[in-house]
């Protein structure tokens, strides 16, 4: 059995899934998208091994905003966002890239 396996990640974004169960979406085109499933849609972000940004939704950051959603990147440990619902995903993708 393998011990390990090879990812092509340079980071990872953990997205409160709390937080996003409370807004019942809140993102994309209707407002009806997660955080977590319209940012893996962005070029670059994907939920498998071989996306260049993972995507995971956690259980609980403790946070909680009202009307947002806590993220935390992996590269930026020291700095968590808050993401207010109806946000612009693609904007919050190119923001997070650099």
């Amino acid at each position: 059995m393998k011990d390990q396996v090879r990812a092509g990640w340079t980071g990872a974004v953990l997205v409160c899934g709390k937080c996003s169960k409370k807004l019942d979406g809140g993102f994309g085109a209707k407002g009806r998208t997660s955080l977590a499933k319209a940012l893996r849609g962005e070029p670059g972000f994907g939920k498998g091994r071989k996306a260049a940004v993972g995507v995971v939704e956690v259980k609980c950051l403790g946070i909680c905003p009202k009307g947002a959603v806590t993220i935390v990147d992996s590269r930026a440990p020291g700095c968590w966002r808050i993401v207010p619902a109806g946000a612009n995903v693609e904007a919050l993708g190119e923001l997070l890239k650099d």
